[in-house]
This record gives structure tokens, C-alpha cells and sequence, in this order.
């Protein structure tokens, strides 16, 4: 038999304990939502994802607000910001990992825009250069390649679609992605 001081000590636990299995209840096997609701963990790869895209918030039921659009520079940028904010290890995800997610309609992300999504994965076009042309001998371009990276990979979320050739200008959301705790 219990006393009711005991009682009382292990209610708060057990609340979170319930807490903690609700919130594994909602997503599908495989997946854990965070205590919080604000990210959830896809066991397989590993990986947490922001539960909402940057410029949304989680209201304890769904993302609320308006998505923000960034360039890829924008982008890369906020990811640093947010990790050393959040003492975290924020970042782009790269192609195959927003395809998965893509592909998982049944991951509870509420509000998710569906539409095309930054990644972190380079795109580099290499242009080579003709080093019997005059113009290229006098600017110094002896037969070496020039790299440059005009363009970036995006994933389309409502269709899983992957494209290389998204120029870095164009204005996209953003789901940031870190290691599993």
C-alpha cells in the first residue's frame, strides 16, 4: 500500500511517463516525436528533424505561421545560427535524407508546406577552359578547371523530386535536420 506522500512524489513522473508514450503513440513505427512535439526522430537513419520548417512553430497540435523563404546562402547561414543558439548540431539535409522524409506521408508533420525544400547537398558545375584560347592564356587560365556553383539541390515534399539545378538565389523553406539524441 502507498502512502499519499509517495503518491504524490511519483505522479509527476508517471505523468511524464504518459506524456513520453502519447507522444511515441502519435508518429508511426519507426518514429518518436520529442516530449516537446518540436522535433521528431526517424530511428532508422538516425536523424532529428525539426518538427516544423524554419519561420513556423509548434502550437502543441500543429505548425503554425508562415514558412520562411530563404536563398541557400540564407540558409546555410541560419542553420549555423540556430546550432549555436540551441547549442546543436543543426543542418541541411542532404538529398536521399529529405527524399525519405518525403516519402513518409504518415510522419507527423503537420502544416508542412509541399513544396520545394533547400538541401545541403553541393551541386558544382565545372567549366573547362580552352587553354589555347587568348583570352583564357592571359587571364591565366591554363587548362585548370574553374569550379563554380551557381545552382543547388532541392527536394519537391509534395512529390519527393530531387533537382540539381535550383539556382542558390531562389527563395525556398528550410527543414533543418541534426544527429538523434
Amino acid at each position: 500500500m502507498h502512502t499519499p506522500a509517495l503518491l504524490l512524489r511519483t505522479l509527476p513522473a508517471l505523468a511524464l511517463g504518459c506524456a513520453a508514450l502519447g507522444a511515441r503513440a502519435a508518429a508511426p513505427e519507426g518514429w518518436i516525436v520529442s516530449p516537446d512535439g518540436t522535433w521528431v526522430v526517424d530511428e532508422r537513419a538516425r536523424l532529428a528533424w525539426a518538427r516544423c520548417v524554419e519561420g513556423m512553430r509548434w502550437t502543441g497540435s500543429t505548425c503554425a505561421g508562415q514558412p520562411e523563404l530563404f536563398t541557400h546562402g540564407e540558409a546555410q547561414a541560419r542553420a549555423r545560427q540556430r546550432g549555436q543558439a540551441e547549442g546543436l548540431r543543426w543542418r541541411l539535409p542532404r538529398v536521399p535524407e529529405l527524399k525519405r522524409l518525403a516519402a513518409q506521408q504518415a510522419v507527423p508533420l503537420p502544416g508542412a508546406p509541399q513544396q520545394w525544400h533547400w538541401t545541403g547537398t553541393a551541386s558544382v558545375n565545372a567549366a573547362r577552359v580552352n587553354p589555347y584560347a587568348y583570352d583564357n592564356v592571359a587571364r591565366g587560365g591554363m587548362g585548370e578547371s574553374r569550379l563554380s556553383a551557381p545552382q543547388g539541390w532541392a527536394v519537391d515534399m509534395g512529390s519527393g523530386e530531387a533537382r540539381g539545378d535550383v539556382g542558390r538565389g531562389a527563395r525556398l523553406p528550410l527543414r533543418l535536420v541534426r544527429p538523434a539524441p
